[in-house]
């Protein structure tokens, strides 16, 4: 009977020792497995979380860039406000200065003179006509027509229907006859240039006109009639300087101005702001006050070497 089961007498115990081992490898496999799982869910949430944060850091960017554009699109139109009020008030201020004194000056003496009034209500005609073309030009620049052409034609143009050429900016080779209108409308005025007269930025070249403008318009308003006014342009090696004077009641004696009518009444000082807007813009500075021997003073250094 011993000879029939030679296996078993052989190893009777490995049956009973493969059981064991086959149940700690099935317990290793699905610790293993619950650890892989652990760990993809793990990876699965911060995944997750970390989207949203992308997400959240992705809307906040963009609303802080569109907050970004908003800020520079107001600051740009500010910009611009502020620029096409400064070239409105240089345009209307001289022009409708000269208006009224040359107005007034024809009613004057209309009775008594009538060809020096003739005389003066030309002048209002032609300081008219050079407001409306300015402000034409001005208004074509800030809304063309869809073909982009300026296709009001002036009182000068031709008739053969093409549009109406944009002259440039006024610069001080517009001086002499930005002189004689001031002249005329009755403040005398001499000019003085030092230094080698030589081509300008056109920047500094429209600044520097517009600066004498002003101070000669504030002196024809503001003035009693029987002042004059100096203008001095000097061409240095590294700055162009402007000054202008006009007489009037001195300080020293006492002499107080003289209380400005309703035509003449004060101004809201956006001239002289925007003439130092206009200055500082290219490192430049203005002083702009009366002068102890009276009348006024306005001086302005405007650099020619900054990039």
């Amino acid at each position: 009977m011993q000879g029939l089961h030679p296996q078993a007498d052989a190893d009777p115990g490995a049956v009973c020792h493969s059981g064991p081992v086959w149940e700690w490898e099935t317990k290793a496999l699905v610790a293993a497995v619950g650890l892989v799982s652990a760990a993809a869910l793990w990876l699965a949430v911060a995944l997750v979380r970390t989207r949203r944060r992308w997400q959240t850091a992705v809307g906040e960017r963009g609303w802080l860039l569109e907050r970004e554009r908003e800020s520079a699109a107001r600051a740009a139109v500010e910009a611009e406000r502020d620029r096409i009020a400064r070239e409105l008030h240089d345009i209307v201020s001289h022009n409708v200065s000269v208006m009224v004194v040359q107005a007034g000056a024809a009613r004057e003496v209309l009775g008594t003179m009538p060809d020096e009034a003739t005389a003066a209500l030309r002048a209002v005609e032609d300081a008219g006509r050079g407001a409306m073309t300015d402000l034409r030009h001005l208004l074509g620049l800030l809304a063309p027509s869809p073909s982009g052409e300026d296709t009001d034609q002036g009182p000068g143009a031709g008739s053969g229907g093409g549009a109406a050429e944009l002259t440039p900016q006024p610069g001080l080779d517009r001086l002499g006859s930005l002189v004689d209108r001031i002249s005329f409308a009755g403040l005398p005025v001499e000019v003085r240039v030092s230094g080698k007269p030589r081509p300008l930025p056109q920047g500094v070249d429209v600044t520097a006109y517009r600066i004498i403008q002003e101070a000669l318009t504030n002196a024809l308003r503001h003035g009693d009639g029987a002042g004059k006014a100096e203008v001095t342009v000097r061409y240095a090696d590294h700055a162009l300087r402007v000054e202008v004077l006009n007489t009037g009641p001195s300080v020293l004696t006492g002499g107080a101005p003289a209380q400005p009518t309703p035509r003449q009444r004060e101004g809201t000082g956006r001239g002289l702001l925007g003439l130092r807007e206009r200055v500082a813009v290219y490192g430049g500075d203005l002083d702009a006050r009366r002068r102890l021997g009276g009348g006024y003073r306005v001086r302005a250094r405007i650099p020619l070497d900054r990039p």
